[in-house]
């Protein structure tokens, strides 16, 4: 690879985890003032008028119809489902089961990457995924205590970190004909139909019309929080994910998701004046050593 595109597509990765990272911070007010069902509807509102402006204001932003439709749709459906398995799952689970269970996604996207793009991966790489991980995993645990463990609501959220492994490596397979703008149009799209339908329906089956629709964003905060969950977490990283799987292997690029982890932690030190624990601390290089690991011992 060359120099310039390695620094561009780690650069992308740093960014990508920090866009995620930070997104906890937005979910949380979120969740004490609204539905699952309005916060996805509103996210993806905001996501699919931040594309449509991008297509009109930018030449090079355009749709390219072309080449592997199909894999595009499911890429975009699987990232769809991720979202709807993790928030249901999450009725029935704590946040904790679901950070572990994220956690495992560059496990499962070496899985699948094996299978469909017969790629491989050094056994450096596997003991540095392995190391990031587990880190995670046990900064986790240590912050939970006893973790109450929801038989269904761990069903559904390993479902969704299984959509949105499949949905990272169908990126790298349509990586050659469908640009970041593609999928991420493809993505705000389908997400755009299937929250709003879901959203009217729920609507009009509670309260009988859909004259309440915007209530939601009569909150400050609900606005702004969906702002940044719908235009930089969305579009943003939807937008870097695919730019990263277009030049390095899927473990390489799902590896990043377990360092918004660690920047999550350190948010919620910085800006909520939450306590860090020495583990925690330690739990968090541990992580970055294993992002960095995976990339140094990468076989181009």
């Amino acid at each position: 690879m060359d120099k310039g595109i390695k620094l561009k597509a780690y650069s992308a990765g740093v960014l990508f985890a920090t866009l995620v990272g930070f997104s906890f911070l937005s979910v949380r007010v979120t969740v004490l003032i609204s539905s699952p069902i309005e916060v996805l509807t509103f996210r993806y509102n905001f996501a699919f008028l931040m594309v449509c402006a991008l297509a009109l204001i930018f030449e090079s932003a355009r749709l390219n119809v072309k080449g592997k439709k199909k894999a595009l749709i499911f890429a975009s459906s699987f990232y769809i489902g991720f979202m709807i398995l993790q928030t249901t799952g999450l009725v029935f689970a704590t946040t904790i089961e679901s950070a572990i269970l994220f956690a495992i996604v560059p496990i499962i996207a070496k899985i699948i990457a094996r299978i469909l793009l017969s790629e491989t991966s050094t056994w450096q790489q596997n003991a540095f995924v392995g190391m990031s991980v587990s880190a995670v995993i046990f900064m986790v645990v240590m912050s939970a205590g006893d973790i109450e463990v929801n038989l269904l609501g761990t069903v559904l959220l390993i479902l969704s970190s299984v959509c949105l492994a499949a949905s990272n490596v169908l990126l790298r397979y349509v990586r050659a004909e469908h640009g970041p703008f593609s999928v991420t149009f493809a993505t705000s799209l389908l997400g755009f139909v299937t929250f709003n339908t879901a959203y009217i329906v729920f609507l009009l089956r509670t309260q009988g019309s859909i004259a309440t629709y915007f209530s939601p964003c009569a909150n400050s905060g609900f606005l702004l929080a969906t702002l940044y969950l719908g235009i930089p977490c969305i579009v943003g990283t939807m937008w870097l994910m695919s730019y990263m799987m277009k030049h390095m292997e899927a473990i390489r690029a799902t590896i990043f998701g377990n360092l918004s982890t660690a920047i999550s932690i350190i948010a919620g030190i910085v800006i909520l004046r939450e306590p860090m624990p020495l583990y925690n601390i330690v739990c968090a290089v541990v992580i970055v050593v294993g992002v960095v690991g995976v990339s140094a011992f990468a076989k181009t």
